[in-house]
């Protein structure tokens, strides 16, 4: 299976929901998106790293792994979201120490956390991309816009439309056919977190 490599666009936040968050994940030479729910946690951590300029005044717990491997040579080469089962992303990082090379599993957020501070890329396979990748029909020229080193921190804002004709828990009763039409107009409206949500579904009941 052939990988494709992925950089960050950035983190979008809900102000009306809290606690939640998507990690947008952009396809190199594409224009899909991927989605992915996260944590507050990890979105604050992956924020912080996208931020170059920003030091907690402590070590979040993803630098004091840093730390830990700088200490004994230990490298991350790469990272490689590999699995998607029922809407959970899988994900394992490739390390190496003294030239041998070893596969650990992590949670898909921990993994592009660390990603991020080893300056690490990432991957995706492409039966992945194409499963769960968002489709964009007629991306604007600044939906295409990355910076030099691929990563764009301005987070951007979701869940201010009014979303009463579907609760949080209320995709399980549309039809495949409501479901593609919300998933479209939900990335219409860059509510990615919402459009993440009706992707699982999708994929729950197409896999």
């Amino acid at each position: 299976m052939s990988l494709v490599k992925l950089t960050i666009k950035g983190i979008s936040y809900s102000q009306t929901q809290n606690g939640a968050y998507a990690l947008i994940l952009n396809e190199v030479d594409g224009i899909r998106k991927l989605p992915i729910v996260i944590g507050a946690f990890e979105a604050q951590s992956i924020a912080i790293a996208l931020e170059k300029e920003i030091k907690p005044p402590r070590p979040l717990t993803h630098d004091l792994f840093k730390s830990f491997a700088d200490r004994f040579d230990i490298v991350v080469k790469q990272v490689i979201i590999h699995k998607l089962v029922d809407g959970v992303f899988y994900s394992s990082i490739i390390c190496e120490r003294d030239k041998i090379e070893e596969i650990i599993d992590a949670r898909t957020s921990d993994a592009i956390a660390l990603a991020l501070r080893f300056n690490a890329p990432i991957f995706t396979y492409k039966n992945i991309l194409d499963k769960a990748g968002i489709h964009l029909n007629n991306p604007s020229e600044s939906e295409l816009d990355i910076e030099d080193d691929g990563v764009l921190s301005t987070p951007e804002k979701f869940g201010l439309e009014n979303d009463s004709n579907v609760p949080n828990d209320g995709y399980s009763k549309l039809s495949l056919s409501e479901l593609h039409a919300a998933l479209e107009t939900a990335v219409q409206e860059e509510n990615y977190e919402k459009a993440a949500r009706i992707r699982d579904e999708i994929s729950k009941r197409e896999s």
